[in-house]
């Protein structure tokens, strides 16, 4: 799953080889956002069934608060990426990039930015939101009864969606060069400074800190 939602992000302008065009993108799909969105909620599906069919009680546990955890962010993801589309008119990644020739997402919606980094964080289960994996409480959360190939996929699957979305942070927000390796640098920065957050306080921060401000922001882009 993980890897399908490559299938719909544009690396870059066409290739043009001779009289051969070659598109940089598997599916140019007008509803690449969606078709994102639909296939990085069925990865909620796979931890809890990973956590709870393992028949430790550290993965149940570990299973069920990523669960929580995802759909909880989820929502605040999806509040952005509206605010995205909004200004584009468009649901087509290729398109949502066009629009940015002249200025970058991340200029004007740059609170939107910042959101949508914690955001992602949380959704990809990194620090300080890896509670479904906190070895300090469960051990190894969901992967806990997980070894040889089955645990190489997991971390595989996990490290596919951390590259995934840092992508499409990318296309939303900003074009300019070696972004992605900015990006990819901050998530293991963030890993060696800050403290893991509490089961509540993350919670908190998804259901009464962020989804607010969201709706604000949401509400006056509309507005004007």
């Amino acid at each position: 799953v993980a890897l399908s939602t490559y299938a719909v992000i544009p690396f870059g302008p066409d290739l043009v080889i001779g009289n051969y065009t070659i598109p940089l993108v598997v599916a140019d799909v007008n509803i690449g956002v969606l078709f994102i969105l639909a296939l990085t909620s069925l990865g909620v599906y796979a931890i809890t069934l990973a956590g709870w069919s393992s028949g430790s009680k550290y993965s149940l546990l570990g299973g069920i608060r990523s669960s929580a955890q995802m759909i909880s962010y989820e929502v605040s993801i999806g509040f952005i990426i509206v605010n995205v589309c909004i200004c584009t008119g468009s649901f087509n990644l290729s398109n949502i990039v066009l629009v940015q020739q002249n200025i970058w997402f991340i200029v004007p919606l740059f609170p939107m930015f910042i959101m949508f980094y914690i955001s992602m964080l949380a959704e990809t289960n990194r620090h300080p939101f890896d509670l479904p994996e906190a070895e300090s409480e469960l051990v190894a959360g969901f992967i806990t009864e997980y070894s040889s190939i089955y645990f190489s996929l997991i971390l595989l699957t996990e490290y596919a969606n951390i590259i995934g979305m840092s992508f499409w942070m990318i296309i939303l927000f900003s074009i300019f060069p070696l972004s992605l390796l900015l990006v990819l640098f901050f998530v293991c920065l963030i890993r060696s400074t800050l403290n893991r957050l509490k089961f509540d306080e993350l919670m908190t921060n998804a259901w009464i800190v962020l989804l607010p401000i969201l709706f604000y922001i949401l509400f006056i882009s509309m507005l004007y």
